[in-house]
């Protein structure tokens, strides 16, 4: 789903030209993008399958491709003015976290856990982004919407899992729990504003 997010994003953004990534946050996708980077270094030391090598280069070549077309592309639409989250605000702190809390203090090991903490972050600069202009257009909020649906259906993933297999992943599972938190008042806004509304999300602005 993920995969489809980002695909969908990029086709639609493409058709629409110079307006494709007016409301979507840079720091965000360059979050993202350090989160696969970081979590597939396993790409160069292990081989599962077949299957598995394929998604996780299409997931590193579809992150990348998203900032090339944020930055280099379509950089007259990105609003670098409103994306202006301190994303060091995130990095040190996930960073210091992995190497306090992980399953093996191994450099890849330490490096997935980084990729865990920082994925149930990563959306807080685009989240802001949107508190900070109070609209989004309809594509972002269906772009978002699904992202956070992906990530929703990941717990759901871990139930099934403990309950069928008794597999528990304590950092895997709580930083999904943190991620879908964050999400909570975006998905009541996506279905109160822009499902039961015009299509756009606007947010009270402060007088």
């Amino acid at each position: 789903m993920h995969t489809h997010t980002h695909t969908l994003t990029e086709d639609t953004c493409i058709q629409r030209d110079l307006q494709c990534f007016q409301g979507i946050s840079g720091k965000s996708q360059l979050l993202f993008a350090l989160v696969f980077t970081t979590r597939y270094l396993d790409l160069f030391t292990a081989f599962i399958s077949i299957y598995n090598t394929v998604m996780k280069v299409v997931f590193l070549v579809l992150a990348y491709a998203t900032v090339s077309l944020i930055y280099f592309r379509f950089r007259k639409s990105y609003d670098s003015e409103s994306d202006s989250f301190r994303v060091e605000f995130l990095l040190v702190p996930v960073a210091g976290l992995s190497f306090l809390e992980n399953y093996s203090f191994t450099p890849l090991e330490i490096l997935w856990t980084f990729s865990i903490y920082l994925e149930s972050v990563a959306i807080l600069p685009q989240l802001f982004m949107i508190t900070k202009t109070g609209e989004a257009e309809s594509i972002t909020t269906h772009y978002l919407f699904f992202l956070g649906l992906y990530r929703t259906l990941y717990l759901a993933n871990w139930v099934w899992r403990y309950h069928e297999e008794g597999f528990f992943d304590q950092i895997a599972v709580v930083s999904g729990v943190v991620q879908t938190i964050f999400y909570c008042d975006f998905f009541y806004l996506y279905f109160t504003r822009v499902l039961r509304g015009s299509g756009k999300m606007t947010l009270p602005m402060p007088v």
